[in-house]
């Protein structure tokens, strides 16, 4: 099946990764679509190695790089704020929140010697711009940033290096802003997706997207993991489809946690919940102790980006590895994902590729089935 962007990028199939998973980039470009690599978990020199690695398996396939620039962020008027300064704006009420929650399930520090994640590695434009500049030095194909338009800087660099620039939205009016400030593909992401989204359904915002930018290229982004549900963003006037939340369940996709895999498996498309416990910002996961607690009449309230996740980042820690590493904890109470509604057929763990020629097959008998049926 082909569309605009299928066509422009070489495509057998119009559907788009995003990813974290190296593996998993590469498995869905082989197989014809195209893996977007998430940059945010990465230093730009552990983005260099993956992007390396990609390059040297990938067969020549098209592939891209998603980095978050938001918009707006606490601080971002004062500079190039490091670490500490962001650490020092967290308030107490809220780092005495999350260490009683933590002892309430009993989670302890991790132990000596295990490397936690790093807290504050591409929430900030000048910490992303770094990543931005290792991805173009890579055959990279889209650039595509997860909250609104990049800067015009970031955008006339992968212009002059002939690279694509895409954007999520999950409004008519921030579609627009991005198709005026210079972006390529706009991404139209609406409420069932995982990880930030707006409140409005796929079904009502993706034709509105796409009579408001055309001729511009739209992505429907949301609810979408099966041939059907790929044919029905088509039909919307879409040229494909963003992804997401499917490929954490992948054989591939080792960056999920096995115990996080489980809980995905198991989970149903009403065991989401749209919270601002990750970030700060309003972003579909599953709904566990941890997001109900921050909902909760005890909360002091979640921290602008990037302070609600520099604030929870020790504590994420500690709940990943407690959960994992120890069966007598509670941990695994609090412990959850960004995920989308699509988690409710996530059932089981497949190959990418598998989903791939599943998607592309179910995408053919649905337009097969639609074209025989009589007009009378």
């Amino acid at each position: 099946m082909r569309s605009q962007l299928a066509t422009a990028f070489g495509l057998r199939l119009p559907l788009f990764a995003f990813t974290t998973s190296r593996e998993v980039v590469v498995a869905v470009s082989r197989a014809g679509g195209m893996g977007v690599l998430g940059a945010i978990p990465y230093s730009a020199d552990e983005l260099a190695a993956h992007l390396d690695w990609i390059d040297a398996h990938i067969d020549g396939r098209p592939y891209g790089v998603d980095v978050v620039m938001p918009a707006s962020y606490a601080g971002s008027g004062d500079g190039a704020l490091d670490k500490s300064a962001f650490a020092e704006m967290i308030p107490e009420a809220q780092r005495r929140f999350i260490g009683e929650l933590l002892e309430r399930y009993g989670v302890p520090p991790l132990p000596e010697g295990v490397r936690p994640y790093e807290d504050l590695l591409s929430w900030v434009h000048h910490l992303t711009r770094t990543q931005v500049d290792v991805a173009l030095t890579h055959p990279i194909r889209l650039l595509a940033n997860a909250l609104g338009p990049p800067p015009p800087d970031v955008i006339d660099k992968a212009h002059a290096k002939g690279v694509k620039v895409a954007a999520l939205c999950g409004s008519v009016r921030h579609a627009q802003k991005q198709v005026a400030a210079g972006v390529d593909v706009i991404i139209a992401q609406g409420t069932e997706a995982g990880g930030h989204t707006g409140d409005v359904s796929t079904m009502v915002l993706v034709p509105e997207v796409v009579d408001a930018v055309a001729p511009h290229p739209v992505l429907a982004a949301g609810g979408i993991g099966t041939g059907r549900q790929l044919a029905a963003a088509l039909a919307l006037g879409a040229d494909g489809a963003w992804t997401g939340s499917i490929w954490l369940t992948t054989v591939e996709n080792q960056l999920t946690p096995e115990v996080v895999k489980h809980k995905l498996l198991a989970a149903g498309s009403r065991d989401t919940v749209r919270s601002r416990a990750l970030t700060g910002k309003p972003a579909r996961q599953l709904r566990t102790a941890w997001t109900d607690a921050w909902e909760s009449a005890e909360s002091p309230g979640t921290l602008p980006l990037p302070l609600q996740y520099m604030a929870t980042s020790d504590a994420v820690n500690r709940i990943h590895y407690h959960a994992a590493h120890t069966p007598s904890s509670r941990a695994s109470e609090l412990l959850g994902s960004p995920v989308g509604q699509i988690v409710g057929r996530m059932n089981r763990i497949r190959p990418a590729a598998e989903i791939v020629e599943e998607m592309a097959a179910e995408l053919r008998r649905t337009i097969a089935r639609l074209g025989s049926r009589d007009d009378d």
